[in-house]
C-alpha cells in the first residue's frame, strides 16, 4: 500500500534547488562548495541549524532538522553532507564555554568543522594544554571558521584515565588559523564536501577551549543539548542517505525512458519490469522514511526512554540499508547514462555509496 509521505522537495524553494544543482558540477571541480551555494547556506543559516538561539542560531528540533537535511541531500549530496556535518559541529555550541561561543558566533558566517577521531594529544601544562595531532575526513573544513579536535589527555608522559579506567578523551575548539589543512579526500563521491585532513603542532590552548559532550555538561538549557549525541548523529546521517536515494529514484524515470527509446532489445515486457522495480523501490523507501521520521518524533517527545532511543538507532540503520539497496536494485536498468561520471545520476550514485561507508550506519543492531 502506498505511503502518504511528502517528497523532500516540499521543504525547499525551487530557486534554492536551482542554485544548488546548477553549481554542483563546478563544486566537484573545486573540491568544495561553490560560492553561490555557500552564499545560499549563509542566507538560510543552514550552518547554524543546531547552534544555540542565544548566539543567533536556529536551535532546530531534531524531527524538523532531519527533514531539512534530507531535503538538502536530495538537492545535492555534497551540500547536504557539509551542512549536516558542520551544523552538527555547531551543536557543540551548547557545551562550549559561553565566552568562547560568543566569539565564535559573532561572525555571521561562523562554521564549525571537525573529526570525531581521537587522533591527537592534549598535554597538560599548568591549567592549560599543548595540542599535537592529525585528523582525517573533516567535511566542510574549507569553509570552517573554527575546527574541533578530539584529543587523548596526557600529563607528562602518562595518560589521564576517565572514571571507567579508560583513556580520557576530550574535544577542543580551535581557531581555523591555528590549524594546517592537508589534502586527503580522494574518493569517488562527496567530492565537493572537501573532507580533507588537518593537523596541529605544539599549539598552546587555553583550558576554556576544552568542552565535554555530556547532557550534564550542557551550558544551554534546552532539550536539543540533552538529547543523546549518538542518536542525533545516526538520524542526521541516515536522513542524508534517504535524500540521496530519493534523488536517484527521481532520476530513474528519465533514465529508463532514454534506455527504452535507444535500445531495441528493451521491449514492452522489459519496460514493465523496470517500471515495477521503480514502483517497488519507491514504496519501500517511503515506508522506511515514514517509519524513521515517526520514530525520531516519538523519541524526541520521550527523550529519556532508552527503548525509543535504541529504536532511533535501528530505524536509522534500516533506512540507510534500504536507501543503498533501492538504488543498487535500480542501477542496472539505468544504462551507461548512470555509469558516466559527467551525469547527475552518476554523481548521486557516487555520493550515496561514499556516504554510506560511514561506520555509524554500516551494521544493523
Amino acid at each position: 500500500m502506498p505511503v502518504n509521505i511528502k517528497h523532500p522537495s516540499a521543504l525547499l524553494m525551487p530557486g534554492w534547488v536551482e542554485t544548488i544543482r546548477k553549481n554542483a558540477p563546478e563544486a566537484e571541480k573545486l573540491g568544495k562548495l561553490h560560492p553561490a551555494q555557500l552564499e545560499l547556506v549563509y542566507q538560510q543559516q543552514w550552518f547554524n541549524l543546531l547552534s544555540p538561539k542565544q548566539y543567533g542560531g536556529l536551535e532546530t528540533p531534531l524531527p524538523k532538522l532531519i527533514k531539512t537535511e534530507e531535503a538538502l541531500a536530495w538537492a545535492d549530496g555534497s551540500l547536504g553532507w557539509v551542512v549536516t556535518l558542520c551544523c552538527g559541529a555547531g551543536w557543540f555550541g551548547g557545551f562550549i564555554d559561553p565566552n568562547i561561543a560568543q566569539q565564535i558566533y559573532s561572525d555571521k558566517q561562523a562554521c564549525l568543522a571537525g573529526s570525531g577521531a581521537p587522533t591527537g594529544t592534549a598535554t597538560i601544562t599548568g591549567e592549560d594544554y599543548i595540542i599535537n595531532g592529525s585528523w582525517k575526513y573533516a567535511s566542510g573544513v574549507h569553509h570552517a571558521t573554527y575546527i574541533t579536535v578530539n584529543c587523548n589527555i596526557i600529563d607528562g608522559d602518562k595518560p589521564i584515565l576517565d572514571t571507567d579506567g579508560n583513556q580520557l578523551i576530550l574535544p577542543f575548539v580551535l581557531d581555523r588559523k591555528d590549524v594546517q589543512l592537508q589534502s586527503g579526500w580522494k574518493y569517488i563521491g562527496m567530492i565537493a564536501t572537501g573532507s580533507d585532513a588537518y593537523s596541529v603542532s605544539d599549539l598552546y590552548v587555553d583550558k576554556s577551549r576544552c568542552f565535554k559532550i555530556d547532557a550534564n555538561a550542557a551550558v544551554i538549557d534546552s532539550l536539543l543539548y540533552t538529547y543523546p549525541f549518538l542518536q542525533l548523529a545516526e538520524a542526521t546521517l541516515a536522513a542524508n542517505l534517504s535524500g540521496l536515494a530519493v534523488h536517484f529514484i527521481d532520476l530513474c524515470k528519465p533514465a529508463f525512458d532514454f534506455k527504452a527509446t535507444n535500445i531495441r532489445r528493451v521491449d514492452a515486457a522489459n519496460v514493465l519490469v523496470m517500471d515495477e522495480a521503480l514502483k517497488l523501490a519507491t514504496e519501500l523507501l517511503n515506508q522506511a522514511r515514514a517509519t524513521f521520521f515517526a520514530t525520531v518524533e516519538t523519541s524526541w517527545n520521550n527523550p529519556q526512554d532508552d527503548a525509543l532511543l535504541k529504536e532511533v538507532s535501528n530505524t536509522s540503520r534500516v533506512l540507510a540499508k534500504i536507501a543503498r539497496e533501492s538504488v543498487d536494485g535500480l542501477f542496472p536498468y539505468c544504462g551507461l547514462l548512470a555509469a558516466s561520471p559527467d551525469t547527475e545520476i552518476n554523481r548521486v550514485w557516487r555520493d550515496l555509496h561514499t556516504a554510506s561507508q560511514h561506520s555509524l550506519l554500516t551494521f544493523l543492531e
